[in-house]
């Protein structure tokens, strides 16, 4: 299925992600892991593609694993930072040979002390959305970032990045995650504004342990709201209540999203079914699996 079929509809869908292992040792216990995910019925589920090449071996094998075995939507990440031209072809063969329609075409991040480009790269997410759509008739999505990317001057350079992506041939975009849901509002609005009227999902993040929220934020530079700063300051150094808290407030966003007209989610679950199911076990009222 190709994901705009649902994803330019009104019904709320909350879809779900989950990284491939390091190495093929791990593959079966992953296997594991897509089939307790797909057992909480997502809308679909996307598969990332290591930023370093380390994982990436193994994302169309998880992928056709969600597809092809679960019968749950499939999304294949791919990324411009660590593949070539002749990657990214090999990567889109396999595609189309186990039947996956739907890509996320990102940049990726660039591995440390990496030169990049290099001449047999992609500079650019751009770039990477138009190969792929010249090479098969895929759905193709890209990132966004509601708080601007880190590397643009500012918001409205961001969102000039943003249009090129779209105008290359990205359908829908899914955002990075963010705990203040005014950020996407105000970001949605300005998109939308700039010409950019793709459907876009928020990806919502749960923070179920102190030490997460420090490494999130020093890596993308998260705004974090005071309120959730006061839950990890109560509750940081007790594992359990602090799992609780953070599934908590990652229904209350999502809640209160699907209540201002933002019907599509995306669950970064760290590879953790539970988490996600007792997120989805709370929405059950709000969100029906199918």
């Amino acid at each position: 299925m190709r994901l705009t079929e649902l994803l330019k509809s009104d019904e709320v869908t909350i879809s779900c992600e989950l990284f491939p292992p390091k190495q093929g040792a791990q593959l079966e216990n992953y296997k594991k892991i897509v089939k307790e995910m797909a057992d909480l019925k997502p809308a679909y589920m996307s598969v990332t593609y290591g930023a370093t090449g380390g994982t990436s071996d193994y994302t169309v094998e998880l992928a056709n694993e969600v597809c092809n075995v679960n019968h749950i939507p499939a999304l294949a990440h791919l990324t411009c930072a660590s593949s070539t031209k002749e990657k990214v072809a090999s990567v889109i063969a396999e595609l189309k040979e186990h039947k996956i329609e739907n890509i996320l075409a990102l940049r990726g991040d660039i591995p440390q002390n990496a030169e990049f480009p290099l001449p047999d790269q992609y500079k650019h997410a751009s770039e990477l959305i138009a190969d792929i759509k010249a090479q098969g008739d895929f759905c193709i999505g890209g990132a966004c970032y509601p708080e601007g990317h880190p590397e643009a001057q500012t918001i409205y350079e961001d969102l000039d990045h943003l249009k090129e992506k779209v105008d290359a041939g990205c359908e829908f975009l899914t955002t990075q995650m963010f705990f203040d849901n005014n950020i996407l509002y105000n970001f949605m609005y300005k998109a939308l504004k700039k010409g950019i009227d793709v459907p876009i999902v928020a990806g919502i993040m749960p923070v179920t342990n102190a030490a997460q929220i420090k490494r999130i934020t020093s890596l993308s530079g998260n705004m974090v709201p005071p309120r959730f700063l006061a839950i990890v300051d109560r509750f940081g150094e007790n594992p359990e209540a602090m799992k609780q808290a953070g599934i908590a407030y990652a229904t209350e966003q999502i809640i209160d999203l699907i209540a201002n007209g933002v019907n599509h989610v995306h669950i970064y679950t760290m590879n953790k079914p539970d988490i996600a199911g007792a997120i989805l076990d709370n929405l059950s009222q709000i969100y029906v699996r199918k």
